[in-house]
Parts: C-alpha cells; structure tokens; sequence
C-alpha cells in the first residue's frame, strides 16, 4: 500500500500520520525510520511528508526521484460528454430560464467552455457573466440579483449535477487505451510518485476513480489533489504546484497527462512537462504552441510506457525530448 507520512525527527520516527487521497489519520509511533530528504522550506513549515511504500511487514522511507501525475476528466475516462448531460439535467431539474427560453449547453458551446474555464462552477459563473450577461430564473425562486444569491443557485446547481453524474458514471464509466496499463507500471516503481490532479470536486472524482481504477488502485496514489482542495482552478498552475510539494520532488521531474488546453497550461505554469491525450472535442486544439511536450490520441494505441517517457529524462537531463517517434508530429 502507498502513503504518504508527517514525520517528526531525522532518525526515528515519532509520530505518523496516515494519508490517502481522500482521508488522513494518525497511527502511533511503531516504526524506527532512517533516512529523509530535504524537501523546500515552505513544503516543510505547511506540512512536512515523506513518501512511503509499506508490505505486510516493513516500513521504508522513499525519496520520489519522478514524478507521473494524471488529469482525470478526458484522460482517465473520457467523461466530457457525460458532464455536459449531467449539467443540462441539472438545468432542466431546476427550470432554469433566461427571457423564456431554458438553459442548455450545446456539444460545441460545451467544447469551449472546457477549453477556456477550469472546474464547473466557473463554468457556468462564465456562461452566466460572459455569454448569456445574465443569470436564470428557477423554479425555486427569480433572477438571483446579489452575489450571494448568485453564489447560492451555482452551489446548488452543482450540487445536483455531481450527484446526477455521479450515476452517469457508474453507468458508463470506462477507462481510456492505455491509462492503467501506464499508471500500474509507476505505482509498481518505488522511485516514481503517481497523482491525479482534477479541477473536478471530491465527490464526483473519487466516484470517477473508484469506479475506473478500482478502489485498491485509487488507495495506492502517492498525490490526490481536488478542485475543493485549492483556492484557485486550472489553468492557474497552483494545483500542480501543490502535487509537486506535497511530493517534495522539482517540478522539473514531474510529467503531467492532460487532454486540453486548460489543464496544458497549468501543467506549463507549475513547470512540469506535459503529454496530451487528446479526445474528439479538443483534436483541433493547438496544443505545441501553448507548450505540449507530446500529444497522442491515447496511450494505448502509441504504445506509451514509463521508459519512453522517463528515459530520456534521466539518461540526457530533465529537458529532454520525450516519446520521440511515438508521438504526434
């Protein structure tokens, strides 16, 4: 099982606490430790971590030297199109009207809206402010005029299409080529940290993973960052950011999956390389000019593996090409 530990002390280990994706809690101090690394000061004033593995009977301090950190929407599982169902059947459910006419997002508004605004609130604040330059009326009650008020439909619009999609995805929900073959050959390196790093919420991610990786996979993530977990949103990089000191590894090391423009810019923004998987909606998408280290429809059909995307990293320096003859010209 991975985890991840605060550790007090160098040399011995007197306090441990316990830290999945999702959930922490302490265990007592049973295990003598030797051995640590020297993550940033500011990584160890907020909360000093060392990366674990564990057996049945050992417990060994690890130093992470790389770094593969997966989006989830569009690169997991294909699951744009399911958002965009759950989101008019949240606008549907609420009655949602503006000058008469009901709220509803369209495969090619949608495919913008995911390409310009990161998590889905902001989605539909930006549909609301930006397209539309006004906010619905609902069966629960008139135009919303403060920002409270504003503030309030959006949370519970939210609210109601996470749950709505939450059975969408326990429906339909399956793997995209490639991904677990690639995610279980780094969780199987003890010198290589896995994450995810989804804008999406806790509730509708963990769903999302539980369902296509499997609970027991999901457990052996190294890094787990939500959109509930950070104060700002793809493509502000703060989120890869976040991974790569709670990982105490260089940005530099660190390669992202991603599969649109948003998510490419945080990767870029963090410092980290990014590979693009791209899907239907975002094929057009200039993804070499905002930065993209690599794009492939997915990692299966190229065949991707860990040493066509580290090897160069470690044999020629951190700068180096990767998925050279895999990738798209």
């Amino acid at each position: 099982m991975r985890a991840l530990f605060s550790v007090v002390g160098t040399a011995c280990l007197t306090s441990i606490t316990l830290f999945h994706p999702c959930s922490s809690f302490t265990l007592a101090p049973t295990f003598a430790v030797r051995g640590h690394f020297t993550p940033s000061s500011t990584f160890l004033k907020k909360n000093s971590r060392i990366a674990t593995r564990q057996d049945a009977t050992t417990l060994k301090s690890t130093t992470f030297d790389y770094a593969l950190i997966f989006d989830c929407d569009g690169v997991i599982i294909e699951t744009e199109e399911l958002h965009r169902l759950a989101y008019n059947a949240a606008f549907k459910e609420a009655e949602l009207e503006i000058d008469g006419e009901t709220v509803e997002w369209t495969v090619e508004y949608y495919d913008v809206l995911q390409n310009t605004v990161g998590g889905g609130k902001n989605k539909m604040f930006f549909h609301f402010r930006n397209t539309t330059k006004a906010f619905p009326t609902s069966k629960a009650s008139s135009i919303p005029e403060t920002q409270e008020e504003q503030q309030a439909l959006i949370d519970a619009l939210q609210e109601n299409k996470t749950n709505i999609y939450k059975a969408f995805i326990q429906e339909k929900a399956v793997p995209r080529p490639g991904v677990l073959e690639l995610m279980d050959e780094a969780i199987a390196d003890p010198k290589m940290a896995v994450g995810v790093c989804s804008a999406s919420t806790k509730a509708a991610v963990t769903k999302v993973l539980d369902v296509t990786l499997g609970e027991a996979r999901r457990k052996k993530l190294d890094v787990c960052i939500l959109g509930d977990d950070v104060a700002k949103l793809k493509p502000d990089p703060l989120i890869y950011q976040t991974a790569a000191e709670r990982l105490g590894i260089d940005p530099a090391r660190c390669v992202v999956v991603e599969d649109s423009i948003v998510g490419l810019k945080a990767a870029k923004g963090a410092g980290m390389k990014c590979v693009i998987t791209y899907t239907s909606s975002t094929e057009q998408e200039d993804f070499y000019g905002f930065g993209a280290d690599a794009k492939v429809p997915d990692l299966g059909s190229r065949s991707v593996t860990l040493s066509a995307i580290f090897d160069p990293m470690k044999e020629n320096g951190v700068h180096s090409e990767i998925l050279a003859g895999l990738k798209d010209a």
